[in-house]
């Protein structure tokens, strides 16, 4: 059994809740099942390999809140390290090795971030060589890593900058779309509005269990009026996912066959089909299936769940054969697998359908930032970067799907387990942090000439919902920042 030790300065440097969250990583970022025991001072992890690996967890930041930062690749040793120091340590390289990619595509840093970064070296050196004090190490340590994430900010804010101008001269408007998710209510006139001074395509979510809840009997009365609102208004329609493998995407009708896969798997075909031709002609995009790598139902295995999915994309081209199809894949940082042992990763998943030769026309990712469990650590805009490359080095366009927290009290409309994590952001999650994360995140996305489109996945609370209090209008219908700021992006972007 690997083993590794981090002493932890002070005491109350991480929570509980923080330390629960800590998992191992290898070379290609991929988790270990990890476990942690957390006794206030010494913070253990263990897996059951014994090799070098790098520790990952989501730890606050004095006047920014949390983030996840991940050590160096760090050797097994019976001597603790000090947490702080090996953090700062693991992101000032990251930082470093960053600003030196930057510079060969021709993006050299400027003479600020150069200083700036020899300060963030000169604390880390001090945090190094004190160690035998842990108090002196951790001070030190955290100046560290407080410059290099305002580093950090400031180097991708000069990024997005650089490649939005570059693919301004080549368009004046950017191809990407931007969408958001109707729902499974039809918007009212204010909501619509709205939703199209912000959007230029829409999600219709003809999900099984809201269309045949009850065996043989189809309601399609919503989605029809939903896809002929997005053509009365020029809207691109984004239909789906037709299969989704959780207990919100499956009728409860089907349970009756689980262990039975052949059925199933009809089951499946008939219903994708059905819709797929009713809609033909209609649609721009299909998501054929999501929750592909994490949906618990049925008692499917990792290989059914793929056989599914495969099939649902089958069906769907045999169906439609002109219009773009594509997979979605949730957590797609892995985190879940630092806790549950999984065959198979988010990219592992996706690298074997690309491999096998399905003309998929993308990758869907889900972003529910904020969100535990079920959901994706908060994390700088260095690391969604890195994110992105590794994902587009799969040679497909990648569509995003984005949520985040507007609040943390009890949601009654919410039906999923996971909630916001708690001291995410320095006066808790509120619309205005909830904006702010979108305003950090979203410019970064829309950036990279790989994302095709960019859909913040939950509209309105006062409808049923997944993640707590994660729409862009509250119960009352009144609009949250963050829906400011997503229209000012297309305004500025997408014309």
């Amino acid at each position: 059994m690997g083993l590794m030790r981090f002493l932890v300065t002070p005491p109350n440097r991480i929570t509980a809740a923080q330390a629960e969250r800590a998992y191992l990583v290898g070379p290609e970022q991929i988790p270990w099942v990890t476990r942690v025991q957390f006794d206030g001072g010494v913070l253990s992890v263990s897996r059951n390999e014994s090799d070098s690996a790098s520790l990952c967890l989501p730890i606050a930041i004095e006047g920014r809140g949390e983030t996840t930062l991940t050590t160096g690749t760090l050797v097994e040793r019976f001597q603790p390290y000090h947490l702080t120091v090996e953090l700062a340590r693991g992101k000032i390289n990251q930082l470093r090795g960053q600003l030196s990619e930057w510079q060969t595509q021709g993006l050299p840093p400027k003479e600020q971030h150069e200083g700036a970064l020899h300060d963030a070296l000169r604390q880390l050196a001090s945090a190094a060589t004190s160690q035998h004090d842990p108090s002196a190490a951790a001070g030190h340590a955290d100046n560290a890593l407080r410059m290099a994430l305002e580093i950090a900010d400031s180097v991708a804010a000069r990024y997005v900058e650089k490649i939005m101008t570059l693919r301004h001269r080549q368009s004046e408007h950017l191809p990407t779309l931007l969408g958001g998710n109707l729902g499974r209510k039809l918007l009212d006139a204010n909501l619509s509005r709205q939703f199209l001074q912000a959007f230029n395509a829409a999600v219709v979510p003809v999900v099984w269990r809201d269309v045949e809840s009850q065996e043989g009997n189809y309601r399609w009365n919503i989605f029809d009026r939903q896809v002929e609102w997005c053509h009365t208004h020029g809207l691109k329609v984004i239909a789906g996912p037709l299969l989704q493998l959780d207990d919100r995407g499956l009728p409860d009708w089907l349970a009756i066959w689980q262990g039975d896969f052949d059925n199933i798997l009809s089951f499946i075909s008939d219903y994708v089909e059905t819709v797929v031709h009713r809609y033909r002609g209609k649609i721009n995009v299909w998501q054929c299936a999501a929750k592909v790598n994490t949906g618990k139902v049925l008692a499917l295995a990792d290989e059914e769940k793929l056989r599914l999915a495969v099939r649902a994309f089958e069906i769907t081209r045999q169906a439609d054969p002109e219009t773009p199809a594509i997979m979605r894949f949730d957590q797609p940082w892995a985190e879940y697998m630092g806790r549950a042992d999984s065959d198979l990763s988010p990219l592992h998943f996706a690298d074997v359908l690309v491999r096998s030769g399905l003309e998929l026309a993308g990758l869907g990712l889900d972003l529910n930032v904020g969100y535990w469990p079920g959901g994706t650590y908060l994390r700088d805009s260095l690391e969604y970067n890195r994110f992105l490359d590794r994902w587009a080095s799969l040679g497909l366009p990648l569509w995003l799907f984005l949520t985040a927290p507007s609040g943390e009290e009890p949601d009654s409309r919410a039906y999923g387990q996971s909630r916001p994590t708690p001291g995410a952001y320095p006066e808790g999650w509120t619309p205005v942090a909830q904006r702010q994360l979108v305003r950090d995140v979203a410019p970064m996305l829309l950036a990279k000439p790989a994302v095709q489109a960019l859909v913040y996945n939950h509209l309105c609370d006062a409808h049923r919902h997944e993640f707590p209090h994660s729409g862009l209008f509250d119960r009352e219908g009144t609009a949250k920042p963050a829906l400011a700021t997503l229209a000012k992006l297309r305004k500025q972007h997408l014309g």
